[in-house]
């Protein structure tokens, strides 16, 4: 019911404009309804869950559930729950003064059933907007029970000059503080089960109790949880009867393609516009730069039940621009376009985000990244260059030849990490063979991606065991495998 908040100041006014009360679960449903009905996009900017976990969440706002996202690091769980206060009302009324957002024809607190009985129809109104209606508060090991449901307040007590008898010395929690909102607790198995008992009756019976003082207090709340299934065997869990309270868990999950990836990370990164207009960014980059994300969660070095974040795609892309950034300044030029080099300094945005299993802290965390970047690169290698195979014939040719033959006959060439671009496409332009494999199996590849093309033909027969690359003070050093141990006899 679209009423005009502006208007209305009292409880008399509000009736005349024929207000009915509504649940937050019926309002959440209602605004849901019509926007499906129109074919609005409900969750907009939430990329690959368009088939899974959106219809599911959607089910379970019609269905009026409390809900549990369960799912791995950096899988949008708090966003989603974040983006349900667009299915709000825009404005809702409740008495002015309140401390718990009672609603004027519905009040359920004694401050506001005493304030509606002395004043009557005047009683006095506020109108609440749709983004005050989200309270969140993060699961940690030192939550108490005070601090989400409430405690007696003996300075109000003192002050008021009431016995400890009387109910108004009692100091409201967050959770009943949030009535007719959306409250979300973050890492739910984090909270001490003790406290998550306290949950209990305010989930099902709608009463509160505070010590001592069991206050019949239906709260009007949407519940969302998150909670990571490592959490359940690290930390804690979540207590079963908890969980028979919460209406439905949906599980979220990671993209599946890197199409879907690289919308999340383009819509998410944080740049400086000189960073965007001043630096080019070929598709293989991006790709690349996704598909270090994929690799992590399939590696054996990482620990799988931790998760890869989205995170770290959108560091790694800020990362990478930045390293592109620094050394354009440092050549003094305007402009410049990503080399596949630039990666190098994407390491530091990948170490901090993933957790290792033992064979991956052998390793050490920089050498597991690098592992990651090279995988990445051979996995795409094969869709732009014809595959090479582990085995093959001693004598079977491949159209790799020449630039291995290339590097045999001569002594390897060296690419700066930090040298100006022209010095950069004159290193590249000196291998011919390049040249030949780009015409021959991406001819249709834009004239800024050519030189990343090259680069990326290097280090995708390095990581398929054809080149050598090593590294030195400032670039590496590309040479044949064997060439420069034979010369040496």
């Amino acid at each position: 019911m679209n009423i005009d908040h502006t208007t209305i100041n009292t409880l008399r006014e509000l009736k005349n404009a024929g207000y009915t009360p509504k649940t937050i679960k019926d309002e959440l449903r209602d605004n849901l309804r019509d926007k499906l009905k129109k074919g609005e996009i409900t969750f907009e900017g939430i990329w690959g869950y368009e088939d899974s976990v959106i219809p599911e969440l959607e089910r379970a706002i019609l269905s009026r559930h409390n809900i549990n996202l369960l799912g791995l690091r950096g899988q949008a769980k708090t966003r989603l729950a974040r983006m349900m206060v667009n299915l709000l009302d825009e404005y809702i009324p409740y008495v002015e003064g309140s401390e718990i957002n009672d609603d004027p024809l519905k009040p359920i607190s004694r401050y506001a059933r005493e304030l509606i009985a002395e004043k009557g129809d005047d009683t006095p109104l506020s109108w609440l907007h749709r983004s005050d209606r989200f309270f969140e508060k993060l699961a940690t090991p030192d939550v108490t029970v005070a601090d989400l449901i409430g405690d007696v307040d003996p300075i109000k007590a003192a002050n008021l000059r009431l016995s400890y008898a009387d109910d108004r010395v009692i100091h409201f929690g967050m959770i009943p503080r949030a009535n007719r909102c959306i409250f979300v607790i973050n890492e739910l198995p984090d909270l001490q089960a003790r406290i998550q008992v306290s949950l209990f009756n305010i989930l099902q019976e709608g009463d509160i109790q505070i010590r001592g003082f069991k206050l019949r207090l239906p709260l009007d709340l949407q519940f969302v949880f998150t909670a990571n299934p490592e959490d359940y065997t690290n930390r804690g869990s979540i207590v079963t009867p908890l969980k028979d309270r919460i209406g439905s868990q949906i599980l979220t999950h990671y993209p599946e393609d890197i199409e879907t990836a690289r919308k999340i990370t383009e819509q998410e990164i944080q740049v400086d516009s000189r960073q965007t207009d001043a630096i080019y960014v070929p598709d293989l980059a991006k790709d690349l730069l996704e598909q270090i994300s994929f690799e992590a969660r399939e590696s054996d070095y990482v620990d799988a039940k931790s998760g890869v974040s989205a995170r770290t795609s959108i560091t790694a892309y800020e990362n990478l621009l930045s390293t592109a950034e620094h050394r354009s300044l440092q050549s003094g030029s305007d402009r410049t376009t990503v080399r596949l080099s630039d990666f190098m300094g994407v390491i530091p945005s990948i170490t901090g985000k993933i957790e290792l299993v033992y064979e991956g802290e052998q390793e050490g965390a920089d050498a597991v990244a690098i592992i990651l970047l090279e995988d990445a690169i051979k996995s795409l290698f094969e869709t732009y260059f014809p595959r090479i195979d582990k085995l093959q014939r001693k004598d079977a040719e491949t159209p790799y030849d020449e630039v291995i033959h290339w590097f045999f006959e001569g002594e390897g060439f060296e690419l700066s990490d930090e040298g100006p671009d022209e010095d950069y496409r004159k290193a590249l332009d000196s291998v011919p063979p390049l040249e030949a494999l780009v015409n021959k199996y991406q001819p249709d590849t834009a004239k800024e991606d050519r030189y990343f093309l090259k680069e990326f033909i290097l280090w995708g027969l390095v990581a398929n065991n054809k080149l050598s690359k090593h590294r030195f003070t400032d670039g590496y050093q590309f040479k044949d495998l064997y060439g420069s141990y034979i010369s040496k006899l």
